[in-house]
């Protein structure tokens, strides 16, 4: 079935005062959101922040749903969480990037969910991880779990970019190749950590057919309590949602077809080329090995590298090419020629 509008989870990151919460989602009631999220147990990176009221403010999740109409949406890390969360009839469930990551704990919350009926969805792990991020899927569906979606986040990375957590977005279309029954929904606030890039994330997800948006409002987001940096406004968020275009999944005119068939086929023969090219290289590459170790020379020349990855960025860049692009390709190239020289210098 054609998507015709993403499914549109919002509310705070965390829950703070009864008031807070059920100002946002009488606002958000006027959005087009139809599942009113917020944190309750909040751990941090770091011990001293604010981590949630907790099991407190469920009931005022409920009155959220009572007074709303709103489905209400918990974070839960532990079976503990998940018992207090089916008592207060909280209707979707989800796992969090710290606890996805964590074998032991997916398994425990699989456990204490055995055979429900609930939404359970699952946010990828902080690591760039796909396997772990499926298996913890399959933990649920193998506790008899139906009804489960995955929630892109974003991964953590050591050093930062204009992200908070990059997207890495080939890992999510991965997702979906690999589990197509399975939703998947963005969650822009935690990719962007601020809320200039939301809209932008949002499309891009859209673009790449994701079935829903994960996104942080609150009243007064500058006084937030957590995430103050990446959360927008309930006006905000309805701007966004009226301006976000939901693609096609297909072109439905033949000379539109036609066309983009051509195109693809360009992209086809530049492909086998690339790859050519990139198979030629390491052949150089096994080559440059073997004088390396005629002479007991390392494999790994610093000074090289960085020269050439300086020159290479620049000529990309000239080109129209993003630094970050051109950095995470040679980085790729250069790790598999020094893999390549390794096994020759080994022999």
């Amino acid at each position: 079935m054609e998507l015709t509008h993403p499914l549109v989870i919002a509310g705070p990151c965390s829950a703070e005062t009864e008031e807070q919460v059920l100002a946002i989602a009488h606002e958000l009631k006027q959005t087009d959101a139809t599942v009113f999220r917020a944190g309750v147990w909040k751990p941090r990176t770091r011990p001293g922040n604010f981590e949630g009221i907790g099991a407190l403010a469920l009931p005022w999740l409920q009155r959220v749903k009572k007074e709303t109409g709103l489905l209400i949406a918990v974070e839960v890390a532990n079976a503990n969480h998940v018992k207090l969360a089916l008592e207060h009839d909280v209707d979707i469930l989800w796992i969090g990037a710290r606890t996805t990551v964590n074998p032991f704990a997916v398994q425990e919350i699989a456990d204490a969910l055995e055979n429900t009926k609930k939404i359970v969805l699952v946010k990828n792990p902080i690591n760039p991880d796909l396997e772990l991020w499926i298996g913890a899927v399959e933990r649920l569906q193998k506790a008899n779990i139906k009804n489960l979606g995955g929630i892109h986040r974003g991964f953590s990375t050591y050093q930062k970019t204009t992200y908070r957590n990059n997207p890495n977005w080939q890992i999510a279309i991965d997702f979906k190749n690999r589990l197509p029954n399975i939703p998947l929904i963005n969650d822009p606030s935690h990719i962007c950590g601020n809320r200039t890039g939301i809209f932008d994330v949002c499309q891009m997800a859209l673009d790449l057919q994701f079935d829903g948006l994960m996104i942080e409002t609150h009243t007064n987001p500058d006084k937030a309590w957590s995430d103050a940096k990446q959360q927008i406004t309930p006006a905000r968020l309805d701007e966004i949602t009226v301006d976000l275009r939901v693609r096609k999944s297909n072109f439905e005119e033949e000379k539109a077809l036609k066309n983009l068939n051509k195109l693809r086929s360009e992209i086809n023969i530049i492909d086998k080329q690339i790859i050519e090219d990139v198979s030629n290289r390491m052949k150089i590459a096994k080559k440059i090995a073997e004088e390396k170790k005629s002479q007991n020379v390392a494999v790994l020349q610093p000074n090289r590298w960085s020269k050439m990855l300086e020159e290479r960025i620049k000529i990309g860049t000239d080109l129209g090419l993003s630094n970050q692009f051109m950095e995470n390709l040679y980085k790729a190239i250069h790790q598999e020629s020094i893999k390549v020289q390794e096994s020759i210098v080994k022999k």
